[in-house]
């Protein structure tokens, strides 16, 4: 019987050492850019995202809250999923980020665009919103593509709740995997009950050359910032975990293993066990440096 636990941190480790990409590999995401159903996650909540980049939807009457954009190429492919759920994208008033790499930033500019919403991230993630490119202590900075800058950003604090039509989210600053790295929490009902919904961030290890976590003249707080960042999530009310690669929480094989009737999404320990696999994930990159574990 094969170990989850391990085919778990396959799964986070083969869907995140692709994040670093030349500008001459932008086009060629393999099936990232899928197009797939979009389907409630719980609630009043549902993904929207393409098979290998997630993004989220939180719909009110008084407008709606979108999470992350993708590739430039997923775009239209999100807001088309907006409108199959019966949504307007032009309801769409704020987008909340995860981190500025073209996978999930790449889409931001096109998104809102179309629904005129405020983009907001942390401060040092709103930088390089602005930009166009990755943050100059990024892990991968040396080897990343660049997107179209946005005009407004408005930044967010650690612990900071947004609120728009009764929702309400949580941000939480989870850094290591890029400086800037954002993590929301928020609760979603419906008449079964109420459930704690976390869209996680990468929280892995992955850098592109010469960047070495146990030595970086860049980035010296990588490793207190990522043992922060494992703390935080091993710590939020976790009902549901839905990570920024939807590989890294095994979200289709939740999906295709579901049952009529039940949430297949709800797993307690969802975002504790994350925190751990990247951990491991994080040591075993230092011994590889010859670094401390």
């Amino acid at each position: 019987m094969p170990n989850p636990t391990r085919a778990l941190l396959a799964a986070a480790l083969v869907c995140c050492a692709a994040l670093s990409t030349t500008p001459a590999r932008a086009a060629g995401w393999g099936d990232w850019n899928d197009a797939v159903e979009p389907f409630p996650l719980y609630g009043n909540s549902y993904y929207v995202g393409v098979e290998g980049l997630s993004a989220a939807l939180v719909t009110s009457p008084a407008g709606h809250i979108l999470i992350d954009g993708g590739l430039p190429e997923s775009a239209q492919r999100i807001a088309a999923s907006v409108r199959q759920l019966g949504f307007r994208i032009e309801d769409v008033k704020l987008i909340l980020t995860s981190h500025a790499h073209v996978d999930h930033a790449g889409g931001l500019a096109e998104l809102q665009r179309m629904s005129g919403a405020t983009v907001l991230a942390s401060p040092l993630a709103a930088l390089a919103l602005r930009r166009g490119k990755v943050e100059r202590a990024d892990p991968q900075a040396s080897d990343s593509t660049p997107w179209a800058p946005l005009a407004r950003v408005r930044t967010v604090r650690d612990g900071q709740t947004v609120t728009l039509g009764g929702n309400k989210l949580t941000a939480h600053f989870t850094p290591g995997h890029t400086p800037g790295g954002l993590s929301w929490s928020w609760r979603a009902c419906d008449r079964q009950g109420c459930a704690n919904i976390v869209y996680a961030d990468s929280i892995n290890p992955i850098a592109a050359a010469p960047f070495k976590f146990s030595a970086s003249s860049s980035y010296p707080a990588v490793l207190r910032d990522f043992e922060r960042s494992f703390k935080t999530m091993e710590t939020l009310p976790c009902d549901i975990l839905v990570t920024v690669h939807p590989n890294a929480a095994q979200l289709w094989e939740k999906m295709a293993a579901r049952e009529a009737g039940k949430n297949p999404l709800l797993s307690s320990g969802a975002c504790k066990a994350y925190a751990e696999l990247s951990r491991t994930a994080l040591q075993k990159r230092l011994a590889e440096e010859g670094g401390r574990q």
